[in-house]
């Protein structure tokens, strides 16, 4: 049974935002809207699994936004937000959550914290618990003719945002219950179905994107963010054995003698992994194909490398840059260098001038020296956005 679940709802049109697009696939610092929330609730690790509500005409949109990502199945939505909301939890049941965190797709600057607080208020005796903040400002009621009537006492008065977390079988049951009634949002529903709602403190800067003036604050906020360069190394050393070529950034190098391993004995390629991996911290190669398991005997590394960077795409991070060094006295890299850029380039799906394969010896010295074997030094470069 998934602890929680992440219910994000994408199924508007909004036509307020202006662009041409519903709101919620529009680019927002080159990445559409959808994607950066999604990214959000994906990296925090008290979330099980993600379910995207969406329009049955955004299929393909949804699809690009959310490519990498490992969602569950998207759900149609409905004609208000409080049948999308019914139709994505009673879509959840198969899964059998004990809470479900209801988000707006158009939040996409939810941080970690606020998303612990919202699981963390919910218990069996607490089964609503929402993200608010006080408000802050003075309010003033106003007559037909935009009159101030008078001031409204702000005590007690809280901005509700999302998330707004649940205890599932508890929500399920309150939508079912006031079906048709068109409430604003899901603790309404809770309200109106009995249960009690805890508030728990949200953030200024979990703000919904509804009109231009919001894309173009937000646009802002991502450019005066610092971004999130992360830089992980790794490193690999086979000796040989026989055989007739050598195995290097996936390309068959012929040679007078192979390399030994588990694998086909990529080296460039493991020490890529281990890279990669490091920009995560996601442990090392060795922790995900287990050299004792058979099944990996003489596979093919590239499957090793696609692994780490599919997880570095799935944890939001975009791949920069990679530089990678063999060292060994024995084969000649420089003929074979263009071709293990262009190798890596295409395993990487990044552009080959963000590729760099270089060689070097140890002039002699070492288990290297002697020629008994090919290590590999390389580093990764990660922008997480």
């Amino acid at each position: 049974m998934a602890s929680t679940l992440a219910l994000i709802v994408a199924g508007g049109r909004g036509v307020r935002a202006g662009g041409g697009l519903p709101k919620q696939y529009r680019p927002l610092g080159g990445i559409p809207l959808l994607r950066h929330t999604v990214r959000r609730f994906a990296q925090h690790p008290q979330i099980d699994g993600i379910c995207v509500v969406i329009h049955p005409d955004d299929r393909a949109l949804y699809v690009q936004a959310t490519e990498g990502f490992d969602l569950l199945d998207p759900v149609n939505g409905g004609a208000t937000r409080q049948e999308s909301c019914r139709n994505g939890l009673e879509a959840l049941a198969a899964h059998a959550p004990a809470n479900v965190l209801i988000h707006d797709a158009a939040r996409p600057f939810v941080d970690a914290g606020t998303i612990s607080r919202v699981i963390g208020a919910l218990s069996e005796t607490a089964p609503a618990a929402i993200a608010a903040v006080p408000v802050a400002d003075t309010l003033k009621r106003a007559d037909a003719e935009n009159r101030v009537c008078d001031t409204v006492d702000r005590t007690g008065l809280w901005r509700a945002q999302t998330p707004q977390g649940f205890r599932y079988g508890k929500i399920l049951a309150a939508h079912q219950a006031t079906e048709g009634q068109n409430l604003t949002d899901d603790a309404a529903v809770a309200e109106a179905a009995g249960l009690p709602v805890m508030l728990t403190q949200g953030s200024a800067e979990n703000i919904k994107v509804t009109t231009p003036e919001d894309f173009s604050q937000s646009e802002q906020t991502l450019q005066t963010a610092a971004a999130d360069f992360r830089t992980g190394t790794g490193f690999d050393v086979h000796p040989f054995e026989d055989g007739d070529h050598v195995m290097l950034c996936g390309v068959a190098v012929p040679h007078t003698r192979g390399l030994a391993g588990h694998s086909d004995s990529d080296v460039g390629l493991h020490a890529l992994t281990d890279a990669l991996l490091g920009t995560i911290g996601a442990g090392d190669i060795g922790s995900h194909f287990p050299p004792s398991d058979p099944q990996w005997r003489g596979v093919d590394s590239r499957v090793f490398l696609s692994h780490a960077a599919d997880l570095v795409t799935q944890r939001g991070g975009t791949i920069r840059h990679v530089d990678l060094t063999l060292i060994c006295e024995a084969p000649k890299v420089g003929p074979h260098r263009e071709a293990m850029r262009t190798r890596l380039a295409e395993l990487l799906s990044i552009d080959i001038e963000r590729v760099s394969v270089k060689a070097t010896t140890t002039d002699g010295l070492g288990f290297l020296g002697r020629g008994e074997g090919i290590a590999a030094q390389a580093a990764a470069t990660v922008l997480f956005a």
